[in-house]
Parts: C-alpha cells; sequence; structure tokens
C-alpha cells in the first residue's frame, strides 16, 4: 500500500527530527514523523547549551513551556581536568552587550524534554506515527521521493514524499543511502552510564553544572538532572569492555572505585530504581562522521550523520542546529526561491564546519590530558594519536576552514599544526602557570569561532540576524529565519 501527497518525511522523533518537522510543518507543508519508539522515552544527553534552550527552543515556540519544567538550571561546567587537580570553572556568556537575555541553559531529563517538542511538532501541524520502524528508502532512478516502514504489527507500508530526513540516530536502517560512516580513531571510546539518587552537589553558585572529571582510565560526567537524581557516565577505551566474560555493571563500578572524586559523591548515593533509570547502558558508536549528509530527495542529521563527543554536550545542539538549517533548505527549496542543491550544499557546509569546530574544541580539551602514563589518554595524544594516519577521517573535517586555525592539507599536517594545542587551551582558560607556548593557532579566533554559531542562534532569537549584516559568498537567513536567501 503507498501513501502519497506528503512534501516531508522525517524518520526519528528526537530534537533534530522535531525540530526540522515543526518548522517545515509551520510553513504550511504537509508533514509527517516516523518514530519507532512511544514517547516518552529515555534518551542519553542531558546536558544542554545556551543555543538549545535559549535559540532552537525560541524559534520552535517552546521556551516558556520548557522554562516551566522544571529542569536543573545550568550556569556552565566544572572541571577537574588537564594539570590542575583543583576544580575550575567555564560559565556561559551574554550574547552579546546590551539589553539581551542572560545565556543560560539546564540539565534536562531527556524523556520530558523529548516529549515537549515532539507535542510542540503536532501542535504546529505535523502528523506523528509512534513505534513504527522506517527500514529502506524508495528511490526514482537516483532520487529519493520515499520511505518503507514496518507497523507495530508487523504490516510493511510505503509512504512517497518530495523529501525525506533521517533523525533517526547512530542505530539509522536508512543512513547508508545518503554516505558512509568515517569513524575517528582519536575518540575511539566507549561509555557507560546509570543513574543515582541522594549525590552530592557542588558547591554554590555551581552546583546544577555538569561535573567533568578526568582520571587514569578517561573521564567522568556528573549530572544533576533534579535534587536527588544525578546522571553519572565513564568514557574510556573499549578494550576494558571487550575484554572476554567483563561484566558492564562490575566495570562500571570498578571505574568509579578508581576516580575519587566521583565515589565521594556517591558514597552516601543508591542507584536509581523505575524503568527508566534502573538500568547501566552502554554507548559503542562513537565519533564519526558521513562522507555525505545529503543526495537528491534526502539528508541526514543528528546522530544518523555524526557525532563526536560527550565531553561539551555538543549532541543536542548539533543536532537542532542540524535541524534548523535543513528546515530553511527545506522550506526554500519547496517555495522554488533557490534550487536543491543550492540550499543543501549550504545546509552540509554549515553542518561540518560547527562538527569541525566541537571536533577541534574537543582535540584541544583531550590534550590538555598529557601523560605518558595512563595507557587511554597516551593513545589520545595529539601528536601520538592513529589519527594522523585516518587521512579519509581528517579530510572531512579540514575541508571546511576552522577560524584561527591556518588551511592544511592531509592528516600529518592537520595534527603538527595543533601542537601544543592543549596548553594554548589551558592558558587560554587560565588554568595553567607555565609559560606560553609556541601555537600556530589563534586562541581568541578559534575561540570566537567556536562559539559563533551558539551565539548567532541566540542573537536570531530576539530578532537580531547578524548573517544579514555581514559578506558571505553563500546564502544567508532570511528576516524570518526560517528560509535562505
Amino acid at each position: 500500500m503507498t501513501e502519497i501527497n506528503y512534501d516531508l518525511i522525517v524518520v526519528g522523533g528526537g530534537p533534530g527530527g522535531a525540530t526540522v518537522s515543526t518548522l517545515v510543518a509551520k510553513q504550511g507543508f504537509r508533514v509527517l514523523l516516523l518514530e519507532k519508539e512511544l514517547f516518552p522515552r529515555h534518551q542519553v544527553g542531558e546536558s544542554l547549551l545556551p543555543a538549545t534552550v535559549q535559540g532552537i527552543c525560541s524559534l520552535l515556540g517552546v521556551k516558556d513551556e520548557v522554562d516551566a519544567a522544571g529542569f536543573m538550571p545550568k550556569k556552565g561546567g566544572t572541571f577537574i581536568w588537564g594539570k590542575s587537580t583543583k576544580p575550575w570553572q567555564f560559565y556561559f556568556e551574554t550574547p552579546e552587550e546590551g539589553e539581551l537575555p542572560k545565556s543560560k541553559a539546564y540539565q534536562v531529563e531527556r524523556a520530558k524534554f523529548d516529549s515537549i517538542l515532539l507535542n510542540n511538532a503536532i501542535k504546529s501541524g505535523v502528523e506523528v506515527r509512534q513505534e513504527v520502524s522506517a527500514f529502506d528508502v524508495i528511490k526514482n532512478e537516483d532520487r529519493v521521493c520515499g520511505v518503507k516502514y514496518r507497523g507495530k504489527d508487523g504490516t510493511e507500508k510505503q509512504l512517497i514524499a518530495k523529501y525525506v530526513v533521517d533523525a533517526s540516530g547512530h542505530t539509522s536502517k536508512i543512513s547508508n543511502h545518503v554516505g558512509t560512516r568515517v569513524y575517528s580513531k582519536l575518540f575511539n571510546n566507549i561509555a557507560i552510564y546509570g543513574y543515582y539518587t541522594g549525590g552530592k552537589r557542588l558547591p554554590e553558585p555551581n552546583s546544577g553544572n555538569i561535573l567533568s572529571v578526568a582520571f587514569k582510565h578517561g573521564w567522568f560526567w556528573y549530572i544533576p538532572l533534579s535534587s536527588e537524581l544525578t546522571s553519572v557516565g565513564v568514557v574510556f577505551d573499549r578494550e576494558l569492555i571487550e575484554k572476554p566474560g567483563a561484566n558492564p555493571e562490575k566495570v562500571y563500578q570498578s571505574l568509579i572505585d578508581e576516580c575519587p572524586i566521583i565515589k565521594e559523591y556517591l558514597s552516601e548515593a543508591t542507584r536509581a530504581t523505575g524503568e527508566v533509570y534502573s538500568k547501566v547502558r552502554i554507548r559503542k558508536d562513537y565519533s564519526y562522521t558521513s562522507t555525505k549528509f545529503w543526495t537528491p530527495g534526502m539528508l541526514v542529521l543528528g546522530d544518523s550523520a555524526c557525532f563526536v563527543d560527550p565531553v561539551f554536550s555538543s549532541g543536542v545542539h548539533l543536532s537542532t542546529y542540524a535541524g534548523l538549517l535543513a528546515a530553511r533548505s527545506i522550506n526554500t527549496f519547496l517555495k522554488g526561491t533557490v534550487n536543491e542543491e543550492k540550499c543543501l550544499n549550504e545546509f552540509e557546509s554549515r553542518y561540518r564546519k560547527e562538527y569541525g569546530n566541537f571536533y577541534n574544541f574537543l582535540l584541544a580539551f583531550y590534550d590538555m590530558n598529557k601523560t605518558k602514563d595512563d595507557y587511554f589518554w597516551a593513545a589520545r595524544n595529539v601528536l601520538n594519536t592513529q589519527e594522523q594516519k585516518n587521512e579519509a577521517f581528517i579530510r572531512l573535517i579540514a575541508g571546511y576552514s576552522t577560524e584561527g586555525i591556518p588551511d592544511v592539507s592531509g592528516a600529518e599536517e592537520f595534527f603538527s599544526v595543533r601542537k601544543n594545542f592543549g596548553d594554548g587551551f589551558a592558558q587560554m582558560m587560565q588554568v595553567s602557570d607555565e609559560e606560553p607556548v609556541d601555537l600556530k593557532i589563534d586562541m581568541d579566533g578559534f575561540m570566537k569561532g567556536f562559539t559563533q554559531e551558539i551565539v548567532n542562534l541566540q542573537l536570531q532569537a530576539v530578532g537580531v540576524n547578524m548573517e544579514r549584516m555581514q559578506e558571505t559568498e553563500g546564502l544567508v537567513s532570511s528576516d524570518d529565519l526560517f528560509h535562505w536567501e
């Protein structure tokens, strides 16, 4: 059975899928969203950035609802990282001087947050079908023109649309129709995480911050989701869990025991109960990007397209940012004002640049932990990593310029430019007392470039569109922010 006449089919109801479907439906197009699970459902990635809360949520029209949901306010991040053994802070800054709102974010229970976005999509006119799984696409010659999906009862159906967006996550069954995943060797990690009640909190005013703690086997995240509930995850080398007979519960507990501050913060805590939070979970597919983000009739976004690392809360930001870019592209070429190729090239170039910004930021961040003794960190030293031979991956990163960093060709040159990257970052963050290092990167320029889109999204949400004041060879967002010009 074939159904017709959808302008857009979105596969996946997470933040990226909800964002693109809502912003296209609000322009009067017929949009269908397919979600394999029944909401609310569990998802990792609870720590948000201001770009999502103040930017995307405002553009979606859900900021007031998110503000009223009782999520834990987050002023920034607290780190025990690098050569300093004392905690240091990273605070969000005001986007611009003047009468603009101060940057803020939240730690969220994703089951609640994602449901807010999906319910808003329904209110905005998106047709949502849950507990259905897309397993293939339909093509007319070389163009994607629909999807095949399987209902809860096992019945297979076909849906036809002018465009398809895959936002179904890292387990996507259809992303291979757009591109091939290329994996990073630097962030070849794995994560185990669980939830606790009664864990300790950082001293005020930082009690709502994410706490990130480096230790010899990797690093921990410690995210206060409420006054009682805490998300606790550890990122480490996959060899520890892939040994014959390794038990995830025992590995998780042993790593907690080897990180003194996390062990102390959990000393009076107990594992959370209930279906959602009682389990210990594993995330294996780390750090990759697709060779292409679009093909005629289809694009990928969120974890279907790329993932970096959870250390700086980039997952939801990259997914919702890509959802906005995708909506601008789809709205524009469906209305016939700019052709598909130009719209989708703009989507891909901006998306890849933002992914590259976070990759570079995390490269510097990991490089702060230089050690020859601890295997995890020694294997991820910028000048020691196997990424130097990972030409296919680095080409996808280096092909889009990052402000403050010289253009390079090839993985070896890419890493030679980044010598002492971590030391430069530590000095910029004022967590190093050592003499200035020789650095080929302009750290001030790099940080300005890294935060540019995060700031732009917040400014656009309050009516300040900086893009229209700048010269560019590409497209810029329209005054209504939902198209390209």
